[in-house]
């Protein structure tokens, strides 16, 4: 059997123990106004309590997914912090970056970047982000016009500046806050936990396989 004649053989099961004609499988006016009241109300499921300063929780949570993390007190101090920790692994200088992040002094930092979206030979993003989960220690990335999701995929390293008023509880939450301020998803969004990784050879984990060798996240306690 393909896999089309699998799909519709299983989707026939499901509507006969729905009670409903397997020729007919359109939705009924009662079953679309259910569905719509369902996705209006967004109820939540079971979850397990999350206890304590959600800044700590995500950067206790981020560390254990191999994300290195950095805190400062204010805005201002991201390029410096961004400088450092770019030193101390020998690595360039350069960087492409969102276009939110033009207001930083970026040059007095030491750092040249250039808010464009990254090219193959492009080894260090710095991006924003729209939110973080502390549950998992999850940066959450919204492409649009300034914010390109290319960004935080294709250099080698992701730099990111997260201010700890974003930092929410869980994925939940994080869901809830586009919808207040956001209404409609973006084309993209993406839930980045630590460097990418696979383990498909020999169950061995390898960094950077479909993405960012290296994660950093720069905290911002004051924004």
């Amino acid at each position: 059997m393909d896999t089309t004649a699998a799909r519709r053989s299983i989707l026939a099961r499901i509507r006969a123990a729905q009670g409903r004609a397997v020729t007919s499988p359109t939705p009924t006016q009662h079953e679309r106004e259910a569905v719509a009241d369902y996705l209006a109300r967004h109820p939540q499921g079971p979850r397990p309590p999350l206890e304590g300063d959600l800044v700590v929780r995500f950067v206790e949570q981020a560390k254990k997914m191999a994300t290195t993390v950095d805190e400062v007190a204010q805005l201002s101090d991201v390029p410096a912090a961004a400088a450092r920790y770019l030193a101390s692994l020998s690595l360039p200088v350069q960087a492409v970056a969102w276009q939110t992040l033009e207001s930083f002094d970026w040059r007095a930092a030491g750092l040249s970047v250039e808010f464009r979206k990254p090219v193959d030979s492009d080894l260090v993003g710095l991006t924003g982000c729209f939110c973080a989960t502390a549950e998992t220690g999850t940066l959450v990335l919204l492409s649009g016009p300034q914010t390109w999701a290319s960004g935080a995929l294709l250099p080698e390293t992701h730099v990111a500046v997260v201010p700890a008023s974003r930092i929410v509880a869980g994925h939940e939450d994080a869901f809830a806050l586009m919808r207040a301020e956001r209404g409609e998803l973006p084309r993209a969004v993406n839930f980045v936990s630590g460097p990418s990784r696979t383990g498909d050879i020999e169950q061995t984990i390898v960094l950077g396989a479909h993405g960012p060798y290296r994660v950093h996240v720069i905290v911002v306690h004051g924004a």
